[in-house]
């Protein structure tokens, strides 16, 4: 049995980031392929929320160690403010210090044979990178998306900390991972040098999370049709404005009354701004804001609705929502608000889903929502043979694949310089 080292922020009992699963899931499925875990997370008090539902599920034996970490906006700041300094690259750079000397002490004890680290938080990089220098070891860096855009972060002194953090990840790691296949290109495009080092390994659903699920009883919109949007909506990524404008155009037509259509936003963390532009709108009889429920519960939901509601702008082509997979496994007809030339699109239109408007259209919108209440889902619906493929077991599967390629390569190159 070989070891990797994961490094991890999002992890159990972490809530509310799709990122938790993907690094669950591996370590729930690489010990079948011949690779034990050993993670190095962070100190629970550092996350903003915490639930316990999905700690049962860290395998028996796992060895999971949680480094000492704060959250700069949450305990260094003084009436809402703070040092701007000490939140970057991210809000949890106080995690570094702490992760670097408990990665150390792990990497002594289990002698492991890779390291694996996996943004958004830019900290488990840097984290990564140290330890890399000091042990020596092959290191796997999970990008999932890109860290850098024209546009992103916005705060241009974040921007290039990110840049320079990104490139020197790309430089040193044997390998670079990547959900989606712009983002991938993306990558090879601005580092040619290294493109044979970068690859894409999808996120999915996972099988077992579904065993037993059984709807609840009802809809939460009876006699009407009910959609569901599940996880966080943000402001920019997954602007919901053009949406509020698509309903408050077609309850001014008289195309929907109260009870004919429902949208629910389920933990979208910005309820603010969603109950902001439903007052604006005047469409709150449409809209229900309803807050984080356990994973498994969140998942029985949407075999629920008559339909799930994805949200990706444009500026974020080269990203797919994690829970998309979860989606399509729920095997409801889903609804995407995304540009047709993005790899949200892409992923839907390979699962058969071809009816989709684009998120800051609302004309498109209204058009897409209006074809769905009409009834006859074609163009809805997710092919079983797409869904099939998209489990977490087969990219964990994958995983362990690329692990093993990472260890042989670097065996060959040590083999060759002796």
């Amino acid at each position: 049995m070989k070891h990797i080292l994961m490094i991890a922020f999002h992890f159990p009992p972490q809530t509310g980031s799709s990122g938790i699963q993907r690094t669950l899931r591996f370590v729930r499925h690489l010990p079948e392929f011949g690779w034990q875990p050993i993670v190095l997370s962070a100190d629970p008090r550092a996350y903003e929320r915490t639930s316990n539902d999905l700690m049962a599920e860290i395998p028996e034996g796992t060895v999971v160690s949680r480094a000492f970490a704060l959250n700069t906006a949450r305990h260094f700041s003084i009436a809402g403010r703070y040092i701007a300094a000490m939140a970057r690259p991210d809000r949890w750079i106080s995690w570094k210090f702490a992760g670097i000397k408990e990665g150390r002490r792990l990497i002594e004890k289990y002698r492991p044979d890779v390291i694996w680290s996996t943004y958004p938080i830019a900290t488990a990089h840097v984290i990564a990178l140290e330890l890399r220098r000091r042990s020596g070891l092959p290191w796997v860096a999970d990008f999932r998306d890109p860290m850098t855009h024209s546009e992103y972060p916005t705060d241009p002194v974040t921007r290039r900390q990110f840049r320079e953090i990104e490139a020197e990840v790309i430089d040193k790691a044997a390998l670079s991972l990547f959900t989606t296949p712009g983002a991938a290109r993306a990558c090879r495009e601005r580092y040619p040098e290294r493109a044979s080092r970068v690859q894409v390994l999808e996120n999915g659903y996972d099988e077992e999370s579904f065993s037993g699920l059984r709807p609840p009883t009802g809809s939460f919109n009876p006699g009407g049709v009910a959609l569901l949007h599940s996880g966080i909506v943000y402001p920019s990524e997954r602007d919901p404005g053009a949406l509020f404008i698509a309903l408050e155009t077609m309850k001014r037509q008289g195309r929907v009354v109260p009870g004919s259509l429902k949208i629910r936003f389920r933990a979208p963390l910005h309820d603010e701004l969603l109950r902001s532009l439903a007052g604006k709108h005047g469409v709150e009889a449409f809209v229900e804001i309803c807050p984080a429920i356990p994973y498994r519960e969140a998942l029985s939901e949407m075999l629920s609705a008559d339909g799930l509601l994805v949200m990706q702008a444009a500026n974020c082509n080269e990203q797919i929502p994690a829970k998309i997979y979860e989606y399509l496994r729920a095997g409801r007809p889903v609804l995407g608000l995304t540009d047709p030339t993005g790899d949200t699109a892409g992923v839907l239109r390979e699962a058969g889903i071809h009816t989709t408007a684009a998120l800051d259209s609302p004309s498109e919108i209204v058009s897409l929502i209006e074809k769905f209440m009409r009834g006859g889902h074609d163009g809805f619906l997710p092919t079983p043979a797409y869904v099939e493929s998209a489990s977490r077991y087969g990219r964990a599967r994958a995983f362990a694949s690329l692990l093993d390629k990472t260890l042989r390569d670097r065996r060959a190159t040590t083999d060759v310089q002796t």
